[in-house]
């Protein structure tokens, strides 16, 4: 088994009996570990914004459909990718459930190498996903530790600052300047100028730097 999967699960929702115990076995033949739901309600029930994988999800299901399902996820900001298995009359559900987020779709009958290619690209972007969010919220943790005078520093460096400009902005002497832009750098484990604002941005664009 590929180690990157190990904490990874491939959640199979589908009613149709035969169709789920088919998917389980061509997943856990290679390789992948598998929990199956034969209904919509039942995987909501069991969901927790911790689960790591993929859904592989049908569209059309009694009760809560697959679309249904897939709405209601988004609305718990749920990360894990979902592919939707659809008949030939339910193609542009599926393309609406793509423009709201969805990862892919695969149409019945399909062969066991598209399913497969389709679960390992969405259990490699789940993983960025969560590594990129693990990242982000580490550079949070320590931006959190920074001193007001540290932060007021850390924005000039950022805005493209020399040491004599955002010491004349402060109005402190260049040797504070240096030892505060050394703490910056040491208490954001930033190797270069250009990791620190690599930080910085992506917890900016991720809206949770401040």
């Amino acid at each position: 088994m590929n180690e990157a999967r190990t904490e990874q699960e491939v959640f199979v929702v589908d009613d149709d009996e035969a169709q789920r115990d088919s998917l389980v076995w061509l997943l856990e033949s290679h390789g992948y570990k598998v929990r199956a739901f034969l209904c919509a309600e039942d995987f909501l029930a069991a969901w927790n914004e911790a689960l790591a994988g993929c859904l592989v999800l049908d569209v059309r299901m009694p009760g809560m459909s697959g679309l249904e399902l897939f709405e209601e996820l988004g609305r718990r900001h749920s990360v894990l990718p979902v592919i939707f298995i659809t008949g030939h009359g339910d193609v542009p559900m599926a393309v609406a459930a793509l423009k709201k987020g969805a990862a892919d779709f695969i149409e019945k009958p399909f062969a066991a190498e598209d399913m497969l290619r389709l679960v390992d690209s969405c259990l490699v972007r789940e993983r960025e996903e969560r590594a990129r969010r693990r990242s982000g919220a580490d550079t949070s943790r320590r931006l959190a530790q920074l001193t007001t005078r540290e932060r007021e520093v850390l924005d000039l460096i950022i805005a493209g600052k020399l040491n004599k400009q955002i010491a004349d902005v402060l109005g402190i002497s260049i040797k504070t300047v240096e030892v505060h832009r050394a703490r910056v750098m040491e208490k954001m484990g930033a190797q270069s100028l250009a990791n620190l604002i690599r930080q910085i941005v992506s917890v900016e664009t991720d809206g949770t730097g401040r």
